[in-house]
């Protein structure tokens, strides 16, 4: 028999702090917890048991998740239906969970990019996935250059209108498309509330694009995903390459990129990150979270002491 969980009851004041979410009524964490890689079917649920556990315990109210998250396709979605009916229903109202779709999640023409057949299929899967009546942030996960932006910003419209999200967002949008995104929902009062964009120290595209700066313009919030280059600002890849690391599997990070200059950039980042008390990865989640519009930033994580250690950043 499972021992039930009860939360901490100072969840609300461990540390967290929260970040008001553009011009809305939304307030999120400053760390968020991304469940891209951990969660899937392959992954031991008990151990996406205890890290949710010490995130929520911890003021993490916002989990992250996408239709194909896992592997396998959808289990990511599985993981916290279990979490769901295990742990969590007595705390939904606490929480903000939003999906994704826009990426491959089934065969044929209508398994991925940005028609409204796939959004809103997709969107019934996902929630049958989590067990969840709706999500609170419903993301068009890429933009779609073939199908026109009125019938993907118009699924998403009438997505919130039928009460299955009560927010929408985009993620991975180029500056224009966004631009008419937000000024399309806005016109149709189903508000643009967040760009999810790849914001990191090795990669600063949404601020050189004037993504950053569109979203304070716009009051549209800004988190961030892939905050350390998929491990590569942590101390994990200072010495050379550790056998059970995300690099040595070759599937999103391949050794290729670890070239001498990264490894010397990585070193200076480091050596400057310590001269300030700090790990990398702390100063790497805390430069983030310094840009101007960042509402948050969506930390992976494999262990509870992993994300106890990104907790830091914080401070």
């Amino acid at each position: 028999m499972k021992e039930m969980y009860s939360a901490d009851k100072n969840r609300y004041s461990n540390g967290m702090k929260y970040e008001r979410c553009g011009r809305s009524g939304v307030l999120l964490p400053k760390v968020s917890l991304g469940f891209w890689h951990n969660f899937g079917s392959v992954d031991p649920y008990e151990r996406s048991r205890e890290m949710t556990h010490y995130a929520f315990d911890h003021g993490i109210t916002h989990f992250d998740l996408a239709n194909n998250y896992g592997p396998i396709y959808g289990s990511a979605e599985e993981t916290l239906g279990r979490l769901m009916d295990d742990d969590f229903r007595p705390y939904r109202d606490e929480l903000f969970i939003s999906t994704k779709a826009g990426y491959d999640m089934w065969p044929g023409p209508y398994g991925e990019w940005g028609s409204r057949k796939y959004l809103m299929a997709s969107l019934d899967q996902s929630l049958r996935r989590m067990r969840l009546d709706y999500v609170d942030l419903f993301y068009s996960h890429r933009y779609d250059p073939a199908t026109p932006l009125e019938e993907t910003l118009q699924a998403l419209v009438d997505i919130v209108r039928a009460g299955k999200a009560l927010y929408v967002g985009i993620s991975k949008w180029p500056l224009e498309a966004a631009q008419f995104a937000a000024k399309y929902l806005k016109e149709r009062d189903v508000p643009l509330l967040i760009y999810q964009g790849k914001l990191n120290m090795l990669d600063r595209q949404p601020i050189e694009e004037g993504i950053l700066d569109f979203c304070t313009n716009e009051g549209v919030g800004f988190i961030a995903f892939s905050p350390l280059a998929q491990g590569l600002l942590t101390d994990r890849y200072l010495n050379g390459i550790p056998e059970d690391s995300r690099m040595s599997k070759g599937k999103f990070l391949k050794e290729s990129m670890l070239t001498p200059e990264l490894l010397d950039k990585l070193r200076q980042y480091n050596e400057e990150a310590q001269s300030q008390g700090k790990t990398l990865a702390e100063s790497a989640l805390a430069w983030i979270l310094q840009q101007r519009g960042v509402t948050s930033v969506l930390v992976g994580a494999s262990s509870v002491q992993q994300l106890e250690k990104n907790l830091r950043c914080i401070r």
